[in-house]
């Protein structure tokens, strides 16, 4: 019995610290917005774009992220910023402070907030050695991140399609289940559920990053106010999307990998 326990709490904790390192990137850019926030620094969006990109290169420099990872981490900033241009100009969420760095209201570096999740999901990948099983084929999944991706922009216009896109979600990734490996013990875990937790955690990180004024809501402009509950499905869908995008990725680089062209939905030695 004790030895089982003393099992679990190492475990525990060895999971603790694989998915510490691979939420360096995230923790570092809230802890500079932290210490930028808190003394009071001008162009402080500026200065965080150059902070995030040294940030990169030093994690690139000592092997903590490999060159495979830097590329996704790269389209996940376009994708991002993109998106980011679109949602301020329709008036979700503005940048207030002063910067030379912005582009249409947008400041360059909140492309990181975006690339710091496909950061992880590459980093927990690598580290966890996770496989997915009973993966379903692109034709699905691929219209599906693109449909999620458009009704961010599309809402504006037409019908909130998000609980019709969740509703599909689950009707295709019922029996997928994600595995990953913690020293040597495999779990297993239904890919939904691992989906909602990330969701959780990221809007638990944008109510610290809105506090320390990486942007702001609407209803933050005279006080801070807790990001409400509702931002939680956008989090939840979004992390769908970098998902799905990270995993087809994945089974890409590895059919290049196998000799016969094949693609299995496991994990993919990094370069």
């Amino acid at each position: 019995m004790i030895r089982s326990v003393r099992y679990g709490i190492r475990q525990l904790l060895l999971f603790g610290w694989l998915e510490a390192l691979s939420c360096l990137f995230p923790v570092l850019i809230f802890i500079s917005l932290a210490v930028l926030k808190s003394a009071n620094v001008p162009h402080m969006y500026d200065l965080m774009l150059v902070i995030c990109l040294l940030i990169q290169w030093a994690m690139v420099r000592t092997g903590l992220e490999t060159r495979d990872e830097v590329k996704v981490i790269c389209l996940f900033h376009l994708i991002g910023l993109a998106l980011e241009i679109y949602k301020v100009n329709m008036g979700s969420w503005s940048y207030p402070e002063e910067a030379w760095t912005k582009v249409w209201g947008v400041p360059l570096y909140s492309g990181f907030m975006y690339a710091s999740v496909a950061s992880y999901l590459c980093q927990a990948w690598r580290r966890l050695h996770v496989e997915l099983t009973r993966w379903p084929s692109p034709w699905f999944t691929v219209p599906l991140g693109a449909g999620i991706y458009l009704n961010f922009m599309t809402h504006h216009y037409i019908w909130d399609l998000r609980w019709v896109l969740t509703a599909l979600l689950f009707v295709l990734f019922f029996r997928t289940a994600v595995l990953f490996t913690v020293g040597r013990q495999t779990y297993r875990m239904p890919l939904v559920l691992s989906f909602f937790l990330i969701g959780f955690f990221i809007w638990l990180a944008e109510n610290i990053a809105t506090f320390l004024g990486a942007w702001q809501y609407p209803n933050q402009r005279e006080s801070w106010q807790l990001v409400s509950f509702g931002k939680m499905s956008s989090w939840f869908l979004l992390v769908i999307v970098s998902f799905l995008i990270v995993a087809q990725l994945k089974r890409v680089k590895q059919s290049e990998n196998k000799p016969d062209g094949r693609m299995v939905p496991a994990a993919v030695p990094e370069e």
